[in-house]
């Protein structure tokens, strides 16, 4: 581990490093478009892992439509949060994680550092397991085997940033448009009720084990990770500094792009979830795992179906694994002021999924308490973010208004209470 002063700590105004992962974009932007939908999609990815698959799967088999709600208020969570991220990053020009390190005392960064790198671990997991167990229903793999194969793959995806950040975020763009074909070919082929889907929009927990099921599906839905990892993207892309010079009409005009691409790009990530939800309900009771799905979709509505879905799960575990490796070196980063190797990282947050893996733990059962896991790290990256984007000292005449800070202190409390709640549930049933 050594020190660094790359420009994800340093801030944007330089040439990146191999120590900060998103380095290579710098702050001349010669594709304005590309600068801001880019990160944007980065982002994205993280909205449709294979936790959301486990997840909304589970939702829709085992509650059918009743918990689509879930999917549209996490989605519209995600586009409030995403969009307060990097925001951040393109007034300030730095990352939550350094902001948090000049801004709060020491010990408070050292927790807040250790607690964030639990749910990059997690997040890894996720993605392992997804991409492992996907390998298995496309080739009969075993998925000790598929583990292996799927972290050697996001690490030559990831690879790719070394030749630009354009190229690597048009590589997670086209991997998206796999995970999307996929799902909607699904859908297509077994349409929804509209009128099941226009009652799953009403807010109700119908079973027991909903409250818990929801918050794996925010979990996998609102991404800690991406919240940390968001606005070092934007800073070295999208810095107003560099990018909008000193008028603040340019400076609005950007900042509503910002808001456009991230609308978009999350929309997607969205529809994304939702359908999942939706192939789900299209098979009751077959949602204990995706194994099950997979089976279920190739007996009721044909091989191309569990096919599409399968490919869908590969390619969310092989290029959300790579964005959650990168999310993981900016992190130590920001926060530490230090790196390490990528190999050794990707060796590291390799081993507890691999270790799930060969203990024979029911893969989707792994994905959806890994979730759950993400939803209880959401508060640690939701406070300083809403503190620090409501501070004019920082923010100046960007940061949050009396609405947006609302909005977010809103949001921030659902997760805490639901968090609440499920702790509660979970003690009650132990005692």
């Amino acid at each position: 581990m050594r020190r660094t002063t790359s420009p994800v700590v340093a801030g944007a105004g330089r040439q990146g490093s191999a120590a900060a992962p998103y380095g290579r974009g710098g702050a001349s932007v010669p594709n304005l478009r590309a600068a801001v939908y880019g990160p944007a999609f980065v982002a994205a990815v993280a909205y449709a892992d294979p936790g959301n698959f486990a997840s909304n799967t589970t939702a829709g088999s085992a509650y059918g439509y009743a918990l689509l709600w879930v999917v549209a208020a996490a989605g519209a969570m995600a586009m409030l949060i995403q969009y307060v991220a990097a925001k951040l990053g393109t007034v300030t020009g730095r990352g939550l994680g350094r902001l948090c390190r000049e801004h709060l005392p020491r010990p408070v960064v050292y927790g807040l550092w250790a607690q964030a790198e639990l749910v990059a671990v997690a997040t890894d997991l996720a993605e392992i397991v997804g991409g492992a167990l996907a390998l298995r229903l496309l080739f009969d793999l075993p998925v000790l085997l598929g583990g292996v194969l799927v972290a050697t793959v996001s690490c030559l995806v990831l690879a790719a940033e070394g030749k630009g950040a354009r190229r690597f975020e048009s590589l997670v763009a086209g991997v998206l448009a796999v995970v999307v074909v996929g799902v909607c070919y699904d859908i297509l082929a077994a349409p929804p009720s509209p009128a099941g889907m226009a009652r799953g929009m009403v807010p109700s927990f119908p079973g027991a084990d909903s409250p818990m099921l929801a918050a794996g599906m925010l979990g996998a839905t609102v991404m800690p990770h991406v919240i940390y990892l968001h606005p070092v993207m934007a800073a070295l892309r999208l810095s107003l500094r560099t990018v909008a010079g000193p008028d603040p009409a340019h400076a609005t005009w950007l900042l509503r792009k910002l808001r456009t691409a991230i609308v978009v790009s999350l929309g997607v990530a969205a529809a994304v979830n939702a359908a999942l939800l939706l192939i789900g309900a299209r098979i009751p009771g077959f949602g204990e795992d995706l194994e099950s799905v997979h089976a279920r979709l190739g007996q009721t509505v044909g091989w191309v179906a569990a096919t599409a879905f399968a490919m869908a799960l590969l390619a969310s575990g092989l290029v959300s694994s790579s964005v959650g490796t990168y999310a993981g070196q900016v992190i130590m980063t920001e926060f530490l002021d230090r790196q390490v190797p990528v190999w050794f990282r990707r060796g590291a947050t390799l081993v507890p999924a691999l270790s799930v893996l060969a203990w024979g733990v029911n893969p989707t059962t792994a994905l959806v308490w890994s979730q759950v896991v993400l939803s209880f790290g959401i508060p640690f990256a939701l406070v300083p973010l809403v503190w620090l984007t409501g501070r004019g000292s920082l923010m100046g005449a960007r940061r949050n208004g009396p609405l947006t800070q609302a909005a977010l202190s809103v949001v921030t409390a659902a997760v805490i209470g639901l968090n609440v709640f499920l702790l509660v549930q979970v003690a009650t049933e132990l005692g």
